[in-house]
């Protein structure tokens, strides 16, 4: 009986050797002519083919488990070796499991019994359909980072790039050059304690072993270079700290900052910011387009035009709609009367403008520039000026989601925040004021207020515990009884 497979044009012969094992040949197109597989019983297995510096590797798809002899061949009473149709009851043996990977190598494991070594070559069948079972290339750590820098550029935001380029930096600089798949949870830990000691934060700590955990788990998903369950920084467990309070800015101290703005463009930037809780980067990349001033309406979207403007994304990659109140877009209607003309961003000057664009279209321009120069530094000599405490321009940003929570639906303020998950508007962005505490206190006040004075108080006597239900209860009880026979 014949079985011939034909893969991209060329036969392949894999022999049969036993009932055991397939024969893996390294076959050249031209050797592969008139190969034919034939034994006995003609067996057809998967096969898959990959072109490797010899030529075709062969590997098959299919994960065997077969009997593993040890020891010597047994013999009957004339010293004549028995049968291998006898071996499995007169032999010691094994549960051998084997496996072929890409580059046609073998690999085996044994079990002590069958269960286990059919329970291994079932998840390594799985393994091997998904393309996971060839064994993790050897990679240095200085080589992964560099390869993770470049892989990574333009699939996550250039700050966060930025992070992980930072961390893998003190890693490498931690352990050394170290083997990737050699990194154990006791180098991680290693990590934690030097970056403590070399003064970093516990918040800073926390997130660069978050940073850790994503980097290590594309090492093993994505790349191969771990095998599944080997990232060493998902054992170790971050340091609980106290989150610091939430600064909200009051209308008082909004009222300081816009009469220490020296101009109407700070004024009108503020503002924004304080009523439509824009981040900085999308108040800065704010056009006149996305401001439509009849229905009162501000869009945050995309920028793609390259021509006109600078490339750029929102951090949600959504498009959203935030309500203008009547106050701010007069404002906004006041500052387009003098904003620069041929100038299509709102808080951008004319030169401003034209030098970046000269390095968009020379190519100089990577993401991550400020726009706008020296908006921090302007808004501190602000801050100054107003007399109130350190705030920064993102506080404008939870204040405005504050104020809206107070009114609003939980699902309406994260969808206006533009936030992916309920609970970060709720962690972090919402502050909790001295007149919330007022209404709660208010709140129960009126509860207690409407029950009778009678059930309000407390009889010590009737809520006092019986003494017979505690084990001290019952002690005291044995004590007293002894007094009283004493005495009597």
């Amino acid at each position: 009986m014949l079985s011939i497979n034909n893969h991209l044009g060329f036969l392949i012969k894999v022999v049969w050797q036993e009932k055991k094992e397939f024969l893996i040949q390294i076959l050249t197109p031209r050797q592969a002519v008139d190969v034919f597989l034939e034994i006995g019983e003609a067996v057809r297995v998967g096969l898959k083919v990959h072109l490797g510096p010899g030529g075709f590797v062969m590997a098959t798809e299919k994960v065997g488990v077969y009997r593993k002899y040890h020891g010597p061949i047994p013999k009957d009473r004339t010293g004549k070796p028995f049968p291998k149709s006898e071996w499995p009851r007169k032999r010691a043996f094994r549960w051998a499991v084997r496996w072929f990977s890409s580059d046609g190598k073998r690999y085996s494991r044994s079990f002590k019994t069958r269960k286990e070594a059919e329970r291994f070559a079932e998840k390594q069948q799985s393994d091997i359909r998904n393309g996971k079972a060839d064994n993790p290339a050897n990679i240095k750590l200085k080589d992964f980072a560099k390869e993770h820098v470049t892989l990574m550029k333009g699939q996550i935001a250039y700050n966060t790039l930025c992070v992980h380029d930072l961390t893998l930096r003190h890693l490498l600089g931690i352990l050394g050059n170290h083997q990737l798949q050699k990194i154990t949870a006791q180098h991680a830990e290693m990590y934690v304690r030097r970056r403590s000691e070399a003064g970093a934060s516990p918040s800073t700590i926390n997130k660069e072993i978050s940073c850790l955990r994503r980097i290590f788990n594309l090492a093993a998903d994505r790349r191969g270079y771990l095998l599944e369950g080997q990232n060493c920084f998902n054992k170790v467990a971050k340091r609980k700290i106290s989150r610091k309070p939430l600064r909200y800015i009051f209308v008082q101290e909004f009222k300081k900052l816009l009469a220490s703005a020296p101009r109407l463009k700070w004024r009108v930037f503020l503002s924004l910011l304080y009523s439509t809780g824009l981040r900085l980067d999308e108040a800065c990349h704010l056009i006149w387009a996305d401001i439509d001033f009849e229905q009162g309406i501000l869009r945050v979207s995309a920028k793609r035009d390259s021509k006109s403007l600078v490339p750029w994304e929102p951090k949600d990659h959504e498009i959203r709609h935030i309500p203008l109140c009547q106050e701010m877009t007069d404002l906004l209607v006041q500052w387009h009367a003098e904003a620069p003309e041929r100038v299509p961003y709102v808080y951008l000057t004319t030169e401003r403008y034209f030098l970046v664009m000269d390095q968009v279209t020379k190519g100089k321009w990577y993401e991550g520039k400020d726009l706008i120069n020296n908006v921090l530094r302007d808004f501190k000599v602000i801050r100054r000026r107003a007399g109130i405490r350190h705030c920064t321009l993102h506080d404008f940003r939870r204040s405005c989601i504050t104020n809206w929570a107070r009114q609003l639906p939980a699902h309406v303020v994260q969808k206006l925040a533009g936030q992916s998950s309920l609970e970060t508007t709720m962690k972090y962005y919402l502050s909790v004021q001295e007149g919330d505490l007022e209404d709660a206190r208010y709140v129960g006040s009126n509860l207690l207020s409407q029950m009778p004075s009678s059930d309000r108080q407390i009889d010590l006597n009737r809520r006092q515990t019986d003494p017979k239900l505690t084990h001290s209860g019952k002690n005291r009880s044995k004590l007293q009884a002894h007094k009283n026979s004493d005495e009597s």
